[in-house]
């Protein structure tokens, strides 16, 4: 965008370049007169006028410029078209300090300029969420994070759920995903089958609610679903999610074991196999692709939430964890760390919270399984995460690796 100097005969510099300087900064100044001494339409002039001789001056020139427009309240916006677009240090100038810029401006730069520039604008203070948006569209790890850490940007809902998405292949945006207001439990459930032993304890303590006041409000519903037989879905399937009692009275009917408690201790004495653990999923509740889910975790602290939602003791969680040969020492004798955070999960949550998660967990990862779902998470079809609803996309997220993802 430069070109060299001018010079005299005698290698001096000649007037020009000297007389260049001055022009841009008088045209800036005319740029940052007050309302009061130049109109809207002249300052417009002016800016084109100074974009025409920016685009040839030398980057010190641009960013002098940047500098004197900074505090402005107003600027042309052909000259912060321009300048937004400039390399990231004189950019920069403008994205950190000018409040004028409008979230048009800032949007079109997250666009068209380039990784650096997106990171001085995840840092930029009070971004809206049409912004955060444009930044969080190119998928780049170390912008998203900077957006995370902008304490004063503000993230849409769907914003944060892109980045749940992500966070499956970037687990280190999982802490800071955690710590933002946005985040709802609907996320934080989803995100919680690839975090570590840290986030998934956050994900517990802070979103495992209970469902008392629902519960309260909808006591007298019940005997009226009740007297209609439950034929309508949409109420039974939300009094199910609402409801008191765990256990699946009518799996018990029909198991060929007594209990729950009966199925554990079966499958502690001779280990747990496939049918066995469908069936054990059945009396809790549960669908077997999420028993399936749970039992299967490495981390173990699902294990610890489906015998506490269902009433089981701490030796029937035992009994479990051996019939999956899990350790529970270490070679030396010691108390085996998964095992243990098993046990703290157990012992750290109420009844009612910890079937909040169970029920959320089976509610996203099974109920919203539909032919077309199970087909998009076969062919990794995040693209079309927006067709499905909440449910849906946490299956499609969190069911993903069983498919070979």
């Amino acid at each position: 965008m430069s070109e060299p100097a001018a010079t005299s005969a005698d290698g001096a510099p000649s007037p020009g370049p000297r007389a260049r300087h001055a022009l841009l900064k008088r045209l800036a100044d005319v740029v940052s007169l007050p309302a009061s001494r130049v109109n809207a339409f002249e300052r417009s002039v002016v800016g084109d006028l100074l974009v025409e001789m920016l685009r040839l001056a030398a980057p010190e020139d641009r960013r002098r410029v940047a500098v004197r427009l900074a505090p402005l309240g107003e600027v042309p916006d052909s000259l912060a078209r321009l300048l937004l677009r400039d390399e990231p240090e004189i950019a920069g100038v403008l994205i950190e300090q000018c409040a004028a810029l409008s979230d048009s401006d800032l949007v079109a730069c997250a666009a068209e300029a380039g990784l650096e520039h997106r990171f001085l604008l995840a840092a930029r203070r009070n971004l809206s969420e049409v912004v955060t948006d444009a930044l969080l569209a190119h998928h780049e790890p170390a912008v998203i994070e900077a957006v995370l850490r902008n304490t004063t940007a503000r993230l849409s809902q769907p914003g944060i759920e892109a980045m749940v998405s992500l966070s499956r292949t970037h687990p280190q945006l999982c802490e800071h995903l955690l710590r933002r207001p946005e985040m709802r439990p609907s996320g934080a459930y989803v995100m919680f089958w690839w975090c570590g032993p840290d986030e998934r304890r956050t994900i517990l303590q802070r979103f495992a609610v209970s469902r008392e006041v629902m519960q309260e409000v909808v006591e007298d519903i019940f005997a009226m679903a009740a007297q209609e037989g439950w034929q309508d879905p949409v109420s039974r399937k939300a009094l199910q999610f609402i409801e008191r009692r765990q256990r699946n009275r009518a799996a018990i009917e029909k198991s060929p074991y007594d209990s729950l408690e009966h199925a554990v201790a079966v499958a502690a004495s001779g280990g747990l196999n496939r049918e066995l653990a469908a069936e054990i999923s059945y009396l809790s509740g549960i669908k077997p692709l999420t028993g399936a889910k749970i039992l299967g975790d490495e981390g173990g602290e699902p294990l610890a939430i489906l015998c506490k939602a269902t009433g089981l003791s701490k030796n029937n969680l035992q009994g479990l964890w051996r019939s999956m040969r899990r350790p529970e020492t270490t070679p030396d004798g010691n108390g085996h760390p998964v095992w243990e955070r098993v046990m703290i999960t157990y012992d750290m949550f109420a009844v009612d919270r910890a079937q909040t998660v169970l029920r959320y967990w089976n509610w996203s990862l099974s109920s919203a399984l539909t032919p077309q779902l199970m087909q998009a998470i076969r062919e990794g079809d995040e693209e079309a995460l927006d067709e499905y609803s909440a449910p849906e996309r946490a299956a499609m997220l969190a069911l993903a690796e069983n498919f070979g993802r």
